[in-house]
């Protein structure tokens, strides 16, 4: 229980940071998916079903604060959380989010997000699907994969210490 009290307190600050500082950081208009780097980790720690539910949890959060269209940030985060719970093994936590295989499942999740959030939110717009599916959506996948590595670097390290 003090677990998920610690991961929704880190979730509260990362909403945050993803709402007030991160928007500053954009490139073309692209920013990068801090909460979709700790989805991936909340995955990778705990499971599957902890995952989609906390997927469902952050991406209605983030509907309701950005107010634009309700419950697509919850859709896309809720599959985001189940695909990337397939990553999980008990026996691997942290040799896995200590190598580049985080970088991997959070570049393979984080396409399937943008992809499926990029189609629905351009549904009607002058924008294709094409456009919809690589400037959106894989320049953003690549800004989010580039943001993933911080975590990464830090658990190699605290990970090389123990050794």
């Amino acid at each position: 229980m003090q677990q998920y009290i610690r991961y929704g307190g880190i979730t509260l600050l990362l909403l945050i940071l993803q709402t007030t500082i991160i928007p500053f950081t954009s490139i073309a208009g692209i920013i990068p998916d801090v909460m979709l780097v700790w989805l991936v980790y909340i995955a990778l720690q705990t499971g599957q079903i902890s995952a989609t539910v906390a997927g469902c949890t952050i991406g209605l959060v983030l509907d309701l604060v950005s107010g634009q269209f309700l419950g697509l940030s919850a859709l896309s985060k809720t599959v985001a959380g189940f695909f990337a719970g397939y990553f999980y093994n008990n026996n691997k936590v942290n040799y896995t989010i200590a190598t580049p295989q985080f970088i991997i499942i959070t570049a393979a999740v984080s396409f399937a997000h943008n992809i499926l959030y990029f189609i629905l939110f351009l549904q009607g717009s002058d924008v294709g699907l094409f456009t919809a599916i690589f400037r959106f959506g894989l320049f953003a996948t690549l800004y989010t994969t580039a943001l993933a590595c911080f975590p990464m670097f830090v658990f190699s390290r605290k990970n090389s210490e123990i050794v």
